[in-house]
């Protein structure tokens, strides 16, 4: 199936989201805490708690961070007890806006995510406002140039749900939430590496924004992802260059 041009966006995040590294590490280690607490410390049982640690070792988070991690989430050491947040809200032109958080304090958290949307043009909505036009998924996107025929083969043979082709060449690889890491473990062995990785909420519909809203729109974006508790922001806006 055909798909929007989205490779500049995939690009402009991944620069933006490597100069928040430190950030990002600070979000690793409270995914990979809930996850072990949730599902257990065993990586090979628990898909959250592997996928979290992949995540981890790919941003070149040292070893003894992420077992600490672990055990903190395992109860083997103390450590914050952190609650999972989701707030779903409307940016520029009504572009449809989720973010996820972990937290300690949840009156401090829906403060500051209230106060981002509201200072940079947006406004936080009610419980499944937008979420239904997501869909939970992992999500693989390749460079333009991959063999789409190839990738193809071992993606369904692995178990992918859908292969999308995107009108700049770039390839999307779509599975269930479960079957996101055996997928993405076969089409690495086969020699497929994806540019970006993950269990995602996927816009089902794109909303297209450029100039100004473009810019307004990623001020939005860039003061929820700035607030602490927010793990995750996903949104259907497409933002031209």
């Amino acid at each position: 199936m055909a798909g929007h041009s989205k490779w500049a966006n995939i690009q402009h995040r991944k620069g933006r989201q490597d100069a928040k590294r430190g950030q990002i590490f600070t979000r690793l280690i409270k995914e990979i805490t809930v996850a072990a607490k949730l599902g257990g410390s065993d990586p090979d049982t628990n898909p959250r708690l592997r996928l979290a640690m992949e995540k981890a070792y790919d941003q070149n988070m040292p070893k003894d961070n992420v077992e600490r991690a672990i055990k903190r989430g395992a109860g083997e050491l103390e450590g914050v007890d952190y609650l999972e947040l989701r707030y779903e809200g409307y940016g520029i032109n009504g572009a449809a806006v989720i973010v996820d958080c972990m937290t300690d304090n949840k009156t401090r958290t829906v403060a500051d995510v209230r106060h981002a949307f509201t200072k940079y043009g947006g406004n936080l909505g009610t419980d499944g406002s937008v979420s239904f036009l997501f869909k939970h998924c992992g999500q693989m996107i390749f460079a333009p140039g991959t063999d789409e025929n190839a990738l193809m083969e071992v993606a369904l043979d692995a178990g992918a749900e859908d292969i999308v082709s995107n009108d700049d060449g770039s390839i999307e690889v779509i599975t269930s939430p479960g079957d996101f890491v055996a997928v993405k473990q076969r089409l690495e062995a086969a020699g497929f590496k994806p540019e970006m990785a993950e269990v995602t909420m996927k816009a089902e519909t794109d909303v297209e924004l450029a100039g100004d809203d473009a810019v307004k729109m990623q001020k939005l974006l860039d003061a929820l992802e700035d607030v602490g508790d927010v793990q995750q922001v996903y949104t259907n806006a497409v933002l031209e260059e």
